[in-house]
């Protein structure tokens, strides 16, 4: 008999995370496998598409309680064989394109992953109703905000990129088979991740490893653009902490700490040439024309899932310092 595992039960059950060869879900894969004493099952689902990488998980791959699973979250035969091997109490589903650049290019993948992605996981979960499903989106959902303000739970949906609208469909959709099929479902809102094993797309590790090859470092517009930052290991204990502690069917935003990408990326080469002993950096700064329908700010409100007892371990300035420690190392 099956039991809705973040109300009870969660450390002895059998978690599917999907997408976990990548940045963000292997980091979930690697924390709950070694800081929390879990004693159930994870199955790795993953397609390893260009972001996806094993190599993420090589510390724990040979753990009895990990098991991996090639193959894409749309078949229906594959999640079949994974529940029927251990029963699935829990989907953490961390499976997406996230490049807000390559979701302006090649919009397509982003519906076809993002959205008919996470339709699929619903309708297996839908005739397997005692799954707790967990979805992992965006701040981007909520459009861009002025120098004021910040993002809520209750904040509208106003996406501005191919990327965010796909999230914010997947979104609609995990809150509409929770209403009318009953399904047991949590969502969380994340600000901009950064860490060890980033993908280097994405503006902090593409910083890194262009300054370590002394090749320009392209910023968007004048830089002055907002995000919030959050070292990916605090994204996956806040996680954790929602599958815990969370309610079903409610909403949870993850924030970091906020920063310009101009001032994040000055602060980036002050710890790299610290750290290498390389000067004159800056140099290479490179402003760029804007992308189209950049968002200016994003900024979360974090009382919500403060108030189950989460709050982040890395500040910005140990973070960066231990992500370019694993860049430089993979790169020297």
């Amino acid at each position: 008999m099956r039991s809705f595992a973040m109300l009870s039960n969660l450390k002895s059950s059998h978690i599917l995370v999907t997408g976990g060869a990548g940045f963000m879900g292997s980091a979930f894969i690697r924390y709950v496998l070694e800081k929390e004493g879990f004693s159930g099952h994870i199955s790795n689902l993953d397609l390893l598409t260009y972001a996806g990488n094993l190599e993420n998980l090589q510390q724990i791959e040979k753990d009895r309680r990990y098991s991996f699973f090639h193959g894409d979250i749309r078949n229906e035969a594959l999640l079949k064989s994974i529940d029927e091997k251990r029963a699935v109490d829990v989907i953490v589903h961390f499976a997406a394109e996230t490049h807000v650049d390559r979701s302006i290019s090649s919009p397509k993948a982003f519906l076809e992953t993002n959205i008919l992605g996470t339709y699929s996981l619903l309708d297996f979960v839908k005739d397997r109703p005692n799954i707790h499903f967990h979805h992992i989106s965006t701040d981007e959902v909520y459009g861009a905000l002025g120098h004021e303000g910040v993002f809520t739970e209750t904040s509208p949906y106003m996406p501005n990129s191919p990327y965010s609208a796909s999230k914010a469909s997947s979104d609609h959709f995990v809150r509409a088979y929770a209403v009318t099929y009953g399904l047991s479902t949590t969502i969380s809102h994340s600000s901009n991740n950064y860490g060890p094993f980033q993908y280097p797309e994405k503006f902090i590790p593409l910083m890194i490893k262009n300054a370590f090859l002394k090749k320009p470092l392209p910023v968007y517009g004048n830089g002055e653009n907002l995000r919030e930052w959050l070292f990916v290991e605090d994204h996956a204990r806040a996680v954790w902490t929602i599958l815990n502690s969370g309610e079903k069917g409610e909403v949870y935003n993850i924030g970091g700490v906020e920063m310009s990408n101009i001032h994040l990326l000055r602060s980036i080469i002050k710890h790299l040439e610290e750290i290498s002993g390389e000067r004159g950096l800056e140099s290479l700064i490179t402003f760029v024309s804007d992308r189209p329908g950049h968002d200016f700010r994003y900024a979360i409100d974090n009382s919500k899932i403060e108030a189950l007892g989460f709050e982040p371990k890395w500040s910005l300035e140990e973070g960066l310092i231990e992500t370019i420690k694993t860049f430089r190392g993979a790169l020297v």
